[in-house]
């Protein structure tokens, strides 16, 4: 398995975001902001979910690769870093899905 994570990932997006460098995709999208990485993200989401149901796995991989980088844009636009969301996902675990989800109605 690869010891390469979205921890490290993140810090190369913060990295690259302040880098200025025009040969940059993501300093680009910083530049552009969060409503184009937005809806790169939502694009990469869309290609995920049509390689899954094409049962395309070299194409799922990539596309989910695609997905966790503009996600990952997305939240450092935002201020919001991986440990936030780990800790969110790691609250959840603490009772069921249906539990879970339940309690956010209403």
């Amino acid at each position: 398995m690869s010891k390469f994570d979205l921890t490290r990932l993140e810090a190369i997006i913060a990295e690259r975001a302040r880098s200025g460098d025009e040969n940059s995709w993501t300093a680009k999208l910083f530049a552009k902001g969060t409503p184009k990485a937005a809806q790169k993200l939502g694009e990469e989401a869309v290609e995920a979910v049509i390689a899954a149901v094409s049962h395309d796995r070299e194409d799922l991989i990539s596309e989910s690769a695609d997905l966790l980088y503009h996600w990952l844009v997305v939240l450092a636009l935002e201020g919001v870093s991986v440990d936030e969301v780990m800790a969110e996902l790691e609250r959840r675990t603490a009772r069921t899905g249906i539990e879970e989800k339940a309690s956010r109605k209403g």
